[in-house]
């Protein structure tokens, strides 16, 4: 069995689609729901499909790691709500890991929607630097359960608890970008945004992570509250 696990704050616009979306995957997955003190109609959706619920202080780091607690798989798979997961994905997450025993897990290709030029280059850019082993959790990760509790599972962080994983997973062993089907995921939170500008920020982030700045601080950069 595949549980995924989903942070939640006030996706009630979202969790719905991407709910009837998993229900519908064969075979049945668990479904988790970590929130972070939702107060919309989050927890009303999650409890209409039978999804398991858990409640964490806020930050994606802390609530997946609550999440994966609760779960009962042998793959742990770790998604957020506002993609657009595709019809077979965990069929095919399920047939790497059965084809491919050495490996331990890794990501889907991520596919922006829209046909725009700048939809164009999202899609592209996140390929190049998945070819170069980088990705992250909205391209969605999943990892053998007991390669998760071998590396320690994810971490409380702020900000990059999903890089911060990756760079573990990919240490762990042998991983694979599902590339067929791909994870589709919204570009709106980069429109207006010059490409160089978004590599300047990507760049710039990781740098300052590297140099020791503590991912609450990173946080409040990235998001804007410092």
């Amino acid at each position: 069995m595949i549980s995924i696990i989903i942070p939640t704050f006030n996706e009630a616009e979202n969790l719905r689609r991407v709910l009837d979306q998993l229900s519908s995957q064969s075979p049945p997955p668990q479904i988790i729901i970590a929130d972070g003190g939702s107060s919309d109609a989050t927890l009303a959706i999650a409890a209409e499909y039978n999804a398991h619920i858990v409640s964490a202080p806020k930050g994606r780091g802390r609530q997946l790691e609550a999440g994966a607690l609760l779960a009962q798989g042998s793959i742990l798979f770790f998604l957020h709500a506002d993609c657009q997961f595709p019809a077979g994905g965990l069929q095919a997450i399920q047939r790497h890991l059965d084809d491919q025993r050495d490996c331990v897990g890794g990501n889907f290709r991520l596919h922006f929607d829209g046909e725009s030029n700048f939809a164009q280059w999202l899609t592209r850019f996140y390929g190049w630097i998945r070819e170069r082993g980088l990705y992250y959790g909205d391209s969605g990760i999943f990892v053998r359960r007991d390669v998760y509790l071998r590396l320690g599972g994810m971490r409380p962080l702020d900000l990059m608890e999903d890089y911060d994983f990756s760079r573990r997973l990919e240490k762990a062993g042998q991983t694979v970008c599902v590339t067929q089907p791909a994870l589709t995921t919204s570009s709106r939170k980069f429109e207006g945004k010059w490409g160089p500008a978004i590599v300047w920020g990507w760049l710039k982030i990781h740098a300052l992570y590297y140099l020791g700045v503590s991912p609450k601080k990173l946080a409040s950069a990235y998001y804007g509250k410092g």
